[in-house]
């Protein structure tokens, strides 16, 4: 199941890059990544319900950890979707107050589910057999109008809610990035850095913080990760899994950058130490 479950994600994922790489305008990107979830969701709830889970560990991963990576990718560009078709014309400020409106549509998720997100970010278990096992729901733990309504032959009570922190995460960083495109009226600009070294250099970077796990608990998406760097160092990454597909395929130091950064902090240490 776990394999089967990754193959498709994976497959989905390099689908979905594929089109970004092929189509600028958010809208039409929209659609066609929406289609293609889609796709993608009922051939996994197809799979799902013609086979039974070995035992309730395997069914929470299921609910827990692989089907929200899919959906929150149908609810990530529905958004989208529904962002770029409602965004105004007008003047700079117009346009900020819009998209510092959806920003506080997201925070208001945040705060109307403080307690689920203390408990996802620091992954906790103890309530997994009713969060994440279908038909174990229990009203008295917040649950949304939507899953009631839900096929709960493929849903538990907090799937969606997962997928929807998910989502939300990359909704962000795609708000913010609009934000930052918005040329400012007042002549203040705020302080901000370039990436001058390498774009192998920061994926490199940014793959190790990653794999340590020092964003959001280790439950960041990289994908996030990698917008919020490009997004305050002004950089555009590109393909930068192909990149990172290549530091795996080196065959002497992978670590390159690494291990120079570590070279040159002891360095300036030592500099210091000599003053």
């Amino acid at each position: 199941m776990k394999k089967y479950c990754n193959e498709n994600l994976f497959q989905l994922e390099e689908k979905l890059k594929e089109l970004s790489l092929e189509i600028d305008e958010p809208i039409f990107l929209s659609e066609i990544a929406i289609k293609t979830t889609l796709d993608c969701l009922t051939e996994l709830k197809k799979f799902i319900l013609e086979r039974r889970f070995k035992n309730d560990e395997e069914e929470i991963y299921f609910f827990k950890c692989l089907k929200p990576q899919i959906l929150s990718k149908l609810i990530y560009y529905n958004a989208i979707f529904k962002i770029e078709t409602k965004k105004p014309f007008g003047c700079e400020k117009t346009l900020r107050k819009y998209l510092h409106k959806e920003l506080e549509k997201l925070k208001r998720f945040f705060d109307n589910n403080l307690e689920f997100y203390k408990y996802y970010r620091t992954n906790s278990t103890y309530l997994d057999h009713k969060y994440f096992v279908r038909g174990k729901h229990d009203i008295k733990l917040s649950l949304d109008t939507f899953y009631f309504e839900a096929d709960h032959s493929f849903s538990t009570s907090h799937d969606y809610k997962v997928a929807k922190i998910i989502a939300n995460d990359l909704i962000q960083v795609y708000l913010e990035g609009q934000l930052y495109k918005v040329p400012h009226q007042n002549k203040s600009v705020t302080p901000s850095v370039n990436w001058t070294g390498s774009k192998t250099a920061l994926t490199e970077l940014i793959y190790a913080l990653y794999s340590q796990g020092v964003f959001d608990n280790g439950s960041a998406d990289i994908k996030l990760i990698a917008r919020t760097f490009e997004i305050a160092f002004n950089i555009d990454l590109g393909d930068f899994y192909h990149t990172f597909m290549e530091l795996k395929l080196r065959k002497i130091n992978r670590t390159k950058f690494i291990d120079s950064l570590r070279d040159a902090l002891i360095r300036k240490m030592d500099e210091q130490d000599e003053q």
